[in-house]
């Protein structure tokens, strides 16, 4: 006999990452994983300065205290509804150990965020992939996806592979159509970036007395903050208090929850940040849509850019591999003609944009 995993385990297709290597290419232009192009905030380097020479050797505050403070501060709601984890990952996955059981079903849009679907399988419930309408979340689908079964469901808003969005009407509506013992997860990771009136990362839900509804936020996007996996959420007390007990004790280190902090308190560098993405996210469509290209519209810090064929994405690809440029084929999203391509530096993008030009014209 040997040992064996519990039943869904082995049916898991393991997430694969951005690479950030080509074997004998030693200038990468990475634009594969979403990253930050203007990096951190200025006073990250000097509270990461301060907090090395503090006694290593003591353990982090396991309540995250002065950051959970920060981020209430910054966005207005109450530091004990907060919970920080290591990366808005761990969120996700201890929201599925607490609450999806064997058997149990999790709804989820077609293409969304593919971590939530893995960890439903490893928990032993069933993924419920519901079909888009041109790649945005489809609510009354995932509304009358809910079952006997149904214990959550997850929504990426603004969605990632995609970029598109839900407006805040229909994440509303999404609340109201769920039964009160489903868990709505919204996953705001790319939420500092629109600016359009009719969105919102639906915080105020959190407060609606329901207690069915948790927003997970990340530092690893417009905060620049990915090498130290810093994630937080905005969710009910009585639901926190389930997570307190199965999470991690000193799940943040304590320099990681030092940047942050600094990070969420320098709110003119997010601005930078956003208005570098949302000059060159049009940009980038108008020039990609000149080639002769199909780009999904996109309120994320990336695009996703159809080709007309699964050959010719697979040829772009290896074409801007050949010039040192990473950017991520989406085919385990079940877009195999699509490209996604994260907005970079000035001249970071000008390259890609310039190489992909060039194979366009064959």
């Amino acid at each position: 006999m040997t040992v064996t995993p519990r039943n869904g385990v082995l049916d898991i297709t393991p997430y694969k990452p951005g690479e950030s290597k080509i074997a004998g290419v030693d200038r990468i232009i990475k634009l594969a994983s979403n990253e930050s192009p203007l990096g951190a905030s200025p006073r990250v380097y000097e509270a990461l300065n301060t907090a090395l020479e503090k006694d290593l050797a003591l353990y982090p505050d396991p309540a995250s205290t002065e950051l959970r403070t920060a981020i209430g501060e910054v966005h207005g709601v109450d530091p004990l509804q907060i919970l920080c984890t290591n990366g808005s990952e761990e969120m996700l996955t201890l929201l599925v150990r607490a609450y999806v059981a064997d058997g149990d079903e999790v709804i989820l849009s077609k293409y969304g965020f593919l971590v939530p679907p893995i960890m439903t399988m490893a928990a032993g419930g069933t993924p419920v992939l519901v079909a888009e309408k041109d790649y945005v979340a489809d609510i009354d689908a995932m509304i009358a996806a809910q079952t006997e079964r149904t214990k959550m469901v997850v929504l990426a808003n603004p969605n990632n592979p995609t970029g598109t969005y839900v407006p805040y009407s229909e994440i509303k509506r999404l609340r109201d159509g769920l039964r009160d013992d489903v868990l709505l997860v919204l996953d705001a990771a790319y939420a500092e970036y629109p600016e359009t009136a009719d969105f919102n990362a639906g915080m105020e839900l959190v407060d609606n007395g329901r207690d069915n509804v948790v927003v997970s936020r990340t530092f690893s996007k417009i905060y620049g903050l990915a090498a130290l996996r810093v994630g937080w959420a905005y969710a009910p007390a009585a639901i926190l208090e389930v997570l307190n007990r199965i999470r991690g004790t000193f799940n943040v280190n304590a320099l990681s929850q030092a940047a942050a902090t600094a990070a969420v308190l320098d709110q003119d560098h997010v601005a930078k940040a956003r208005a570098h993405n949302n000059r060159w996210l049009p940009l980038m469509t108008e020039r990609l849509e000149g080639m002769g290209l199909t780009v999904t519209p996109s309120l994320g810090n990336f695009v996703l850019a159809h080709f007309a064929t699964e050959e010719q994405t697979s040829a772009a690809n290896d074409y801007l591999r050949a010039k040192g440029i990473i950017v991520r084929p989406v085919g385990n999203y079940g877009l195999t003609s699509s490209l996604r391509i994260s907005i970079g530096r000035d001249e970071e993008n000008e390259a890609c944009l310039e190489a992909l030009g060039d194979f366009m014209l064959g």
